[in-house]
């Protein structure tokens, strides 16, 4: 087989339709493919009714929220194809987009995974799709803001790339989880997603470990997606939502990056992910 598409859907029966509509509307011709949906216990009727229109979607139902990793590693383990594409439920694709990406691998065997140029609602680019690894250094610059004060700046727009054409096929350090195109090579090499990560965090972990391994991260914007965010998921102003995301920061840092920078800088970067969790969740009060 081909490709194996691998869906997780939360509480999204509206968002994970018109994902699925977008797939088997899209140009697939000459793809041997198959569509898997994990579940992550929503019972609001989302996975019935997806069973009754997509006969042939393959469903694997959880009992309880597993998180985005492990749900998505269910449904890696059960796949069977050369390449393996992780699609957000919030996610439209265009025609043409999962093919062509998918003929770029099969054309450059070094690249380990590929992300298409990702649009949000709006038709801005959301500027995830296309990043460098977190640093020190260029994560201070983003939280001031400095990379949309001076986004042409090499030193500034590190963190998301700001500086490099979004038009212009690259070899980047990261890309999205929204649609992330994996070799099952890749994958063999690595392993797959950490599940420490419930939820953000883990794309940067597995993107980082494939570079290590020796593969390309290829950002490949011939082709797009559009991405309705923080649309699915536990929900936008859910607190584990805001501790998962400041949490995955540790996380990677202490997985990575710890033997990489002296103690004071460490401890810096770990005060101060928890310092903005907590700022973080006082303002959602």
């Amino acid at each position: 087989m081909d490709l194996s598409i691998i869906i997780v859907n939360y509480k999204t029966l509206e968002l994970t339709s018109n994902c699925l509509d977008s797939i088997y509307e899209a140009n697939m011709k000459g793809i041997n493919f198959e569509v898997i949906v994990v579940d992550n216990a929503s019972e609001d009727g989302s996975i019935e009714a997806i069973e009754g229109h997509y006969p042939q979607v393959k469903i694997i139902k959880n009992s309880e929220n597993l998180g985005f990793s492990k749900a998505n590693n269910m449904g890696i383990r059960s796949s069977v194809a050369d390449f393996i594409l992780l699609l957000n439920s919030d996610t439209i694709v265009e025609g043409n987009t999962i093919g062509d990406a998918l003929a770029f691998m099969r054309n450059h065997r070094h690249v380990g995974a590929l992300g298409c140029k990702v649009l949000l609602e709006s038709g801005a680019l959301d500027l995830a799709c296309k990043r460098s690894f977190p640093t020190p250094t260029n994560g201070i610059y983003h939280s001031l803001k400095l990379d949309k004060r001076f986004p042409k700046s090499k030193r500034f727009g590190e963190y998301n790339l700001t500086f490099v054409d979004e038009d212009k096929i690259c070899s980047v350090d990261c890309i999205m989880g929204a649609f992330m195109m994996v070799s099952r090579q890749a994958i063999d090499a690595v392993g797959l997603l950490d599940e420490d990560y419930f939820m953000y965090g883990e794309d940067v972990d597995w993107c980082y470990r494939i570079k290590k391994a020796g593969f390309q991260i290829i950002y490949y914007p011939k082709v797009r997606i559009f991405h309705y965010k923080k649309a699915s998921g536990i929900g936008k102003r859910n607190p584990k939502t805001i501790e998962a995301f400041y949490d995955s920061m540790g996380i990677f840092y202490q997985k990575h990056y710890r033997g990489k920078y002296n103690p004071l800088t460490t401890n810096a970067v770990l005060w101060g992910t928890q310092v903005m969790k907590k700022l973080a969740l006082r303002r959602n009060r």
